[in-house]
């Protein structure tokens, strides 16, 4: 089956930076063949299974073109797109409140560019925030093999000054400022849900 993807997906230049490279060139081993997808996917059917939160990865949207019917039982797709998602990419229930929030990942070792988020899907969450759900970005840089999760609210300041002109990435000293680094194990995988303890019921934010 052909499948297109969303304009801003480009192959890995010549003589880039392995995602599984340190920046000096070792092999991060511990994190060899995971992606942040995966690891999201992993901490999430453990919290279910131990009780803890109910939360789901939202299906991407596909936007079906053509399709084969050699027979009536047989439909084939043979082209598709990936459409654009329109809310975040992670949603559910944790400790009686609404839970949402959007993970991305960048090879950057200096910023996080705001291409890699939409400004319909940053909307969606601001939405969600303004109804009192717990809202957050997770952000990996793959390079240091660091994961952060930074509050909407931490977050939208950046955006507003990006879209009034300003920076168009957030710089990783302010990401790890503005931001909880998240602890990597195997049970849970990337456990987000302590930093969310941290920021939005003990801090109340």
């Amino acid at each position: 089956m052909y499948m297109k993807y969303p304009k801003g997906i480009k192959p890995r230049p010549k003589g880039a930076i392995s995602r599984n490279r340190t920046p000096d060139g070792k092999v991060k081993y511990g994190s060899r063949g995971m992606t942040l997808e995966k690891d999201l996917d992993q901490t999430n059917a453990y919290y279910l299974e131990t009780g803890r939160a109910v939360i789901h990865k939202k299906p991407t949207p596909v936007q079906i073109v053509n399709v084969d019917y050699p027979s009536r039982r047989k439909a084939k797709i043979d082209e598709a797109y990936f459409k654009v998602p329109s809310t975040s990419d992670y949603n559910g229930i944790y400790r009686g409140r609404y839970i949402d929030f959007e993970a991305k990942e960048t090879r950057n070792d200096k910023r996080f560019p705001f291409i890699n988020i939409h400004e319909h899907q940053v909307d969606h969450m601001r939405r969600c925030h303004e109804q009192g759900g717990i809202v957050f970005i997770i952000i990996k840089f793959s390079l240091y093999d660091e994961t952060y999760l930074m509050p909407i609210g931490h977050f939208l300041p950046f955006w507003e000054a990006f879209l009034d002109g300003g920076r168009k990435s957030i710089r990783y000293t302010d990401i790890k400022d503005a931001s909880l680094l998240l602890k990597q194990g195997i049970n849970p995988r990337i456990s987000y849900l302590d930093a969310v303890d941290e920021f939005y019921f003990e801090n109340g934010e």
